[in-house]
């Protein structure tokens, strides 16, 4: 049998053409462009087109499309005309599934994680399933031709698709406001997800996320079977005594009532406990002992870019996630401020317009506990743009929400902007469903800007300290600005003569928030503060420092304010026996 797919380098598409290859068929697919995915199908032996064809099918007895593929696309319609059988992924997903007990996992957030987390259990337990999940595993084992009786699948609810499948056993993780250029409201949401639940096999199950008030509404009335997870005392399977300490997550399983033991996890974030209560509500009931379950749980790897590190640089990790809806945004950073960093970064990449503008006052408060938020250019995924939905807009909304850094940087300039601002024990994070994930390359073997030298050397990036950039900062509006200036210059000479990087900076501005974008435009990592009187002794040059995460020489915000008023400070002495 010869499979000709169309759009083969995603994600989707290239799990189920490697588990045709791995049945023995031919395989054949075209993408616009070379990707990981086509060199790995390459190497397992599929015939790979750069480009969309009508040559490219040839003498394909099957024709499998993206559901990111046009009705028009030249490839589709050379199918249509040679009579050749024409099935989405989905379709090919329900064939490959024929015969097996389907375990599905279908929700608006946590699917991938969810379903890896279920697949690496019954491969422990050595029931062989096949798998086929939208995510890269440890092992590269996302899909996976087994020999047993379930096979383990992550559906896609993003274009109804879901719809296709009716499984025996069926995760639910949650639902959200998603995928709005498709469902258009919560009515259409609504409709689709009662249907799912409906179409679970006679004899099935179905877990959900108990926590969900519209998800337990609809399973309630539905008649199913089903058990529920959660935090919630009213679960069947629910987490007590939560301890998260940067990568480690632990908690004790309650299962209707009974203490089940210990939960250790080493990947982040309470998402990541509903994900394993899921998982561990289909090993209960297909009978997998909890002692198993600890073990695989405990032995789980993140899948690719959920909460994947990488690279460290200085001290500072590189983070990359997919989320890219506001409620993944928020979970993703309240893991990552868990990790103790001295400064959350966050690097956003806006995925869909459409997306963007459902949803963009949720957007804007969803990066509330991140330090410093930089913003730049919405990925389109196909779509067309859409007037005033901006990634420039969405930084000036939320720039009147916070005082905290917000920018905007365009995206062949993010990568510059975030390494030459990088300071020891910073956190930064990418998110995005987009080319986010390529723009930082934590793993590079070198980093040269600005001469500023970062050099890998086992996994860890060390800085020269001689590449150390000081910004003496002088001149300020105060009647001493002359005397500043030149004292600002003799520091300067002093630490180049030490062999420093300096940058003098002559404040001229009077607004805090325009002195506070020269200091960062000047791209330095500590500074050195010669600024005398009003703005550089009172504390206010200090607090702007504060605010935008720059560490500085001298005295803090308060004991400034404090020492520039000679009489206060004559009082607190006297009162003190000084």
């Amino acid at each position: 049998m010869k499979y000709h797919f169309i759009g083969i380098g995603g994600i989707g598409m290239g799990t189920l053409a490697s588990l045709l290859l791995r049945k023995g068929c031919v395989v054949s697919g075209s993408d616009i462009r070379e990707n990981s995915m086509t060199l790995r199908l390459q190497k397992e032996g599929a015939y790979i087109f750069l480009g969309h064809k009508a040559t490219n099918i040839q003498e394909a007895d099957c024709v499998v499309y993206s559901s990111a593929i046009a009705l028009n696309n030249p490839e589709m319609r050379k199918a249509k005309e040679k009579n050749i059988p024409v099935l989405s992924r989905a379709q090919l997903l329900v064939h490959l599934m024929e015969g097996l007990d389907g375990i599905t996992v279908a929700g608006a957030h946590g699917k991938t994680t969810t379903s890896a987390m279920i697949a690496g259990l019954l491969i422990k337990v050595q029931l062989s399933p096949s798998v086929a999940i939208g995510g890269i595993m440890a092992g590269n084992n996302n899909a996976v031709l087994g020999t047993g009786r379930y096979f383990v699948a992550e559906l896609d609810e993003s274009d109804g698709s879901f719809l296709n499948f009716q499984p025996m056993y069926s995760v639910i993780t949650n639902m959200d406001f998603e995928h709005i250029d498709y469902y258009q409201n919560w009515d259409n949401i609504l409709k689709a997800y009662r249907q799912f639940i409906h179409q679970t096999a006679a004899g099935g199950k179905l877990f959900i996320c108990g926590d969900d008030e519209r998800l337990l509404k609809l399973i309630s009335e539905s008649g199913k079977e089903y058990l529920t997870y959660g935090f919630s005392k009213t679960n069947d399977c629910r987490a007590e005594n939560i301890i998260i300490e940067g990568f480690s997550t632990q908690f004790d399983c309650i299962f209707r009532g009974e203490n089940l033991g210990q939960v250790i996890l080493h990947v982040p974030g309470k998402y990541n406990i509903l994900n394993a209560l899921a998982c561990i509500s289909v090993g209960l009931s297909l009978s997998i002992s909890f002692h198993l379950m600890k073990e695989s749980l405990a032995e789980y790897q993140s899948v690719e870019r959920r909460f994947q590190i990488k690279g460290r640089i200085n001290g500072v990790q590189i983070i990359d996630d997919y989320a890219h809806h506001p409620t993944e945004i928020k979970a993703v950073i309240e893991a990552a401020q868990q990790l103790g960093a001295r400064r959350l970064i966050t690097v956003f990449q806006p995925h869909r317009y459409s997306r963007l503008q459902a949803l963009f006052d949720e957007f804007v408060r969803s990066f509330q506990q991140s330090d410093y938020v930089v913003v730049t250019d919405i990925y389109a995924a196909g779509e067309d743009s859409i007037d005033g939905i901006t990634a420039q807009r969405l930084v000036e909304v939320m720039k009147k929400t916070t005082e905290k850094p917000v920018v905007y940087v365009p995206r062949n300039q993010v990568e510059e902007y975030i390494y030459t601002r990088l300071q020891t024990d910073d956190v930064v994070l990418t998110l995005g469903a987009g080319d986010i994930t390529h723009i930082l390359r934590g793993d590079r073997n070198l980093f040269l800007k600005e001469g500023r030298q970062f050099f890998l050397n086992e996994g860890v990036v060390k800085k020269d300290k001689s590449s150390l950039v000081i910004g003496v900062l002088m001149g300020g509006y105060s009647s001493e600005r002359e005397i500043s200036l030149k004292s600002g210059q003799a520091v300067s000479q002093a630490l180049k003569q030490q062999g420093y990087i300096v940058k003098e900076i002559d404040i001229t501005e009077q607004d805090e928030n325009k002195i506070a974008e020269q200091i960062l435009d000047s791209k330095i990592d500590k500074a050195f503060i010669t600024l005398h009187g009003k703005l550089g002794e009172d504390g206010t040059i200090q607090s702007i420092l504060e605010k935008i995460n720059i560490s500085y020489v001298g005295s803090g915000v308060q004991p400034s304010r404090l020492a520039i008023n000679k009489i206060e400070t004559k009082k607190v002495l006297q009162e003190n026996g000084i």
